[in-house]
C-alpha cells in the first residue's frame, strides 16, 4: 500500500510540474489526459471518495493506538509499528488528495487561460482589421476631402466664369439697344428722306406742269 501510494505521490508530483513548467508538447499531451479523466467524473469521484475513507479509517486508527496507549501508559512494538505505518500512510493519502486537488484546479485555471488566449488573439484580430477599416475609411475621407476642394475650386472657377459671361452679355445687351436705337433713328431718317423725295418729286412735277403751260 506504502508503495503504492509513493507512485501515485510522484506521478501526481511530475503531472503537477509539466502544468506549471512547459517542456515542448508535454503540456498539452498531460491536458488532454486530463481532460479525458474528467470525462470520467464518477469513477474519479469513486477513487477520490475511496482514498478519503481510508484515510479517514486510517486517522480512527491512530487515535485508537493513541488512546490504547494512553490508557496502558505505553505502546507495545507492534502498535507503535501500527501507530508509524497508519501515520505514513494517512499522510501519503493526504498528500495525493491535495495534489490531486491541485492539479485539478491547476488545470481548470490553465483551460480558462488557453480560452482567455484564443479570445484574446481572435480580439487582437478584429483590432487589427478595424484599425484596417479605419485606415481605409481615413483614406477614402481624404480622397472625398479632396475631392471635394477641388469641386469647390472648379466651382468658383466656373462661378467666375459665369459672371464673366453675364458681364459680357450685359455689355451685348447694351451694344444691341444702342444699335437698335440707332437703326431707329436711321430708319426714321430714311423716312423723312423718303417724305422729302416725294415731295421734291411732286414740286418737279408741278413745276413740270407750270412750265409746259407758259409754253402752250
Amino acid at each position: 500500500m506504502i508503495q503504492l501510494l509513493f507512485m501515485v505521490l510522484c506521478l501526481e508530483g511530475m503531472v503537477a510540474f509539466l502544468l506549471m513548467v512547459k517542456i515542448g508538447p508535454l503540456r498539452e499531451l498531460v491536458m488532454k489526459c486530463l481532460d479525458q479523466v474528467k470525462m470520467r467524473k464518477g469513477t474519479v469521484l469513486t477513487i477520490a471518495g475511496t482514498i478519503a475513507a481510508i484515510l479517514f479509517s486510517n486517522f480512527i486508527s491512530i487515535i485508537k493506538i493513541q488512546n490504547k496507549g494512553a490508557k496502558l501508559g505505553t505502546m507495545t512494538p507492534m502498535d507503535q509499528v501500527l501507530w508509524r505505518t497508519n501515520l505514513l500512510e494517512a499522510t501519503l493519502m493526504g498528500f495525493s488528495l491535495f495534489l490531486g486537488f491541485l492539479i485539478d484546479r491547476m488545470h481548470h485555471y490553465l483551460r480558462k487561460l488557453i480560452v482567455l488566449r484564443n479570445n484574446a488573439g481572435s480580439s487582437k484580430k478584429e483590432f487589427e482589421s478595424l484599425e484596417k477599416e479605419k485606415l481605409q475609411f481615413k483614406e477614402k475621407a481624404d480622397k472625398a476631402a479632396e475631392e471635394m476642394k477641388q469641386s469647390q475650386k472648379e466651382i468658383s472657377s466656373l462661378t467666375e466664369s459665369l459672371k464673366k459671361v453675364k458681364l459680357q452679355l450685359e455689355q451685348k445687351n447694351k451694344l444691341v439697344e444702342t444699335a437698335e436705337a440707332h437703326v431707329a433713328a436711321l430708319q426714321k431718317q430714311a423716312a423723312d428722306l423718303l417724305l422729302e423725295y416725294d415731295r421734291l418729286l411732286e414740286d418737279n412735277q408741278n413745276l413740270q406742269n407750270q412750265a409746259h403751260g407758259y409754253r402752250s
